[in-house]
């Protein structure tokens, strides 16, 4: 009994500290801008639990200064959202950079266009999802398992018929070691502040934060040991 408990102690405990991660870098079509510029970072690596929350959004307790920049992307450019453990960055050798191993479920970018892209306020914005990275049935990998080998590094392509002008970017890893039951799932998530240039006339349909994810939705409560499929949360992955 006693090694039992020691074991059961030490699962739980490696379940709730393995998610941390924090996106906090910016790349646009393979350089980096640097720690902290043109993303909203928040100042810890505590997941967000409650979908009807505001911070579910863009997070909250940002580094300060928040940075004013606000990245060009071109329209059809790839962007690289970097993650790592810590809201500081790298900081030195670390077996959770970027984030546990043990930790698994998908990654997911969304946009959101609005008049300015350094304006505080991100509540009634219209985010469609551009990527999504879940669990591939073939090799039985997820997108967190992905963004570990990639050294915290999720790379995906801005839609190249998008109408100009800025918006926010929402890059979110989740994690579903405790997401059996409602409230268990860990959302983590940053915005970044970019101005996408040329592409189209193209504004899709967008959902809302909160409200795009329901606590009754397959993607956010499962139960991750033996799922041989699994479906991310949200809308479809817009493509142009």
């Amino acid at each position: 009994m006693k090694t039992f408990s020691t074991l059961s102690a030490l699962a739980i405990l490696a379940s709730s500290v393995s998610a941390k991660t924090v996106f906090s870098e910016l790349g646009v079509n393979g350089v980096d801008l640097g720690h902290g510029v043109a993303v909203r970072v928040p100042s810890t690596n505590t997941g967000i639990t409650d979908i009807t929350s505001n911070n579910l959004i863009c997070n909250t307790n940002f580094v300060q200064p928040v940075s004013s920049v606000v990245a060009t992307v071109p329209a059809g450019s790839t962007v690289t959202a970097h993650f790592h453990h810590l809201s500081a960055g790298y900081v030195g050798p670390d077996p959770s950079e970027p984030l546990d191993p043990t930790n698994k479920g998908p990654v997911l970018a969304y946009l959101a266009r609005v008049p300015d892209a350094t304006q505080s306020t991100v509540t009634g914005l219209q985010w469609f999802k551009i990527w999504q990275d879940g669990l591939d049935s073939t090799t039985h990998q997820w997108g967190s398992d992905k963004l570990f080998i990639n050294k915290g590094n999720a790379t995906f392509t801005i839609p190249s018929c998008l109408q100009a002008g800025q918006y926010l970017l929402r890059v979110e890893s989740i994690s579903l070691l405790d997401a059996s039951s409602y409230p268990g799932a860990q959302f983590y998530m940053s915005c970044a502040q970019i101005n996408i240039t040329g592409g189209n006339k193209v504004q899709p349909v967008g959902v809302a934060f909160p409200g795009a994810y329901k606590s009754t939705d397959p993607g956010i409560v499962t139960n991750i040991y033996g799922t041989v499929s699994y479906t991310p949360p949200g809308p479809a992955v817009f493509s142009c």
